[in-house]
């Protein structure tokens, strides 16, 4: 996710710099705090497995969803509507799979990472190997795509222009994240995600209600509204806005299918959510937590996504800075002004820290991990 430079028109750049600088912060202090008691390895990387399922789900949910799925997804549905909706669709449907097939048997084997289970039954050198290659190489492009994300997010919402002054947001995004690691590990580091999930979850959920009390609580006619905003011919409302022209579109959203559903299951930074609880039952109950989070929150991406359509409108969104990404921003600052687009940019903000730690703690555990077998 890369936003463009520029930033949005009527915004209070420094009650945005303040709600950033308090979640940073509150984040920061709760990090210390954990950081007390952790003593051991175990404590370190898998959290001494003290977390609860719900605590532990929440925590995923805060890892899984990125800036990405809360600006990208929005917006993907305030421009293409059905379309866009289908990445909530194939970023739940993921789920099943982590629920059935990796969530016990991953924690049954008592490891703290993919290559420890692999390696427990095949050759340990290169399995280890390949491990730490497939993890790098995930980590490293993910990363890449969060820090543009943070440094693009927050030029658009402070109004800091020019590469350098990207350059410089990205430093400190980046300079937070190895304090949070550091010194909180993997207790404090899910502390922050269950935060930021929490965050999150309210922030959208606030904005849905909102939206949806401005047409009588009615999502029919918020979608008929959206569907005049866009023209007043379905478009937003049938398949076919962005897949579906020709057998290149198809292909590549039947790529994007199986991407999106099998790809959930191999994400190091949620692999290892698998390890913090004490049990495989906890584990289990983990992932039906996240799922019913994941879930709500991207049935709250809908009415936004749609809402951003009826009351912004899809050419203001496209010739905002960031395009189709600013519109949860501006539809925040439609509705509640300079006060709630603060609050949805911190959110936003919150976001990109939280996955970001969680990428930067699975780095260094798989550095860890392949240099001292189990």
């Amino acid at each position: 996710m890369t936003l463009a430079q520029g930033s949005i028109e009527g915004g209070n750049p420094l009650l945005n710099m303040a709600v950033f600088t308090a979640f940073v912060i509150v984040t920061m202090i709760v990090v210390f705090r954990a950081s007390r008691n952790t003593k051991t390895a175990a404590d370190y990387y898998a959290a001494g497995r003290s977390f609860s399922g719900p605590q532990n789900g929440t925590a995923i949910a805060g890892d899984y969803l990125s800036a990405a799925s809360f600006l990208g997804i929005a917006g993907a549905i305030a421009v293409y509507g059905y379309d866009g909706f289908l990445y909530s669709i194939g970023f739940l449907v993921a789920w099943l799979v982590a629920l059935l097939l990796v969530a016990e048997l991953l924690r049954n084997t008592g490891k703290f990472t993919m290559g420890d289970v692999l390696a427990f039954r095949m050759r340990q050198r290169p399995v280890r190997a390949a491990a730490a290659t497939s993890t790098l190489a995930v980590s490293f492009f993910y990363l890449l795509a969060q820090m543009a994300g943070a440094g693009g997010l927050v030029s658009l919402l402070l109004g800091i222009e020019g590469d350098v002054g990207q350059g410089i947001v990205i430093a400190i995004v980046g300079a937070v994240m190895i304090v949070y690691v550091l010194v909180g590990g993997m207790k404090g580091t899910t502390w922050v995600q269950i935060i930021k999930a929490g965050l999150l979850i309210a922030g959208t959920a606030v904005m849905s209600a909102w939206v949806l009390g401005k047409y009588g609580l009615n999502l029919s006619e918020l979608l008929g509204s959206a569907s005049e905003s866009a023209g007043g011919n379905d478009a937003l409302l049938n398949p076919g806005e962005q897949y579906g022209g020709s057998s290149i579109s198809q292909l590549d959203f039947l790529s994007l299918g199986i991407a999106l559903v099998l790809g959930t299951a191999g994400l190091p930074h949620v692999l290892m959510r698998f390890y913090t609880v004490p049990t495989s039952k906890e584990a289990r109950r983990s992932v039906v937590w996240a799922i019913a989070l994941i879930g709500l929150f991207y049935l709250f991406t809908l009415i936004l996504g749609y809402g951003a359509a009826a009351i912004v409108g899809k050419d203001a969104i496209l010739s905002a800075p960031g395009g189709q990404n600013a519109a949860a921003p501006l539809l925040a600052q439609t509705l509640g002004g300079p006060l709630l687009l603060g609050f949805i940019a911190a959110v936003a903000f919150a976001t990109i820290l939280a996955v970001v730690a969680g990428l930067t703690i699975t780095r260094r555990r798989r550095s860890r991990t392949t240099s001292t077998p189990t």
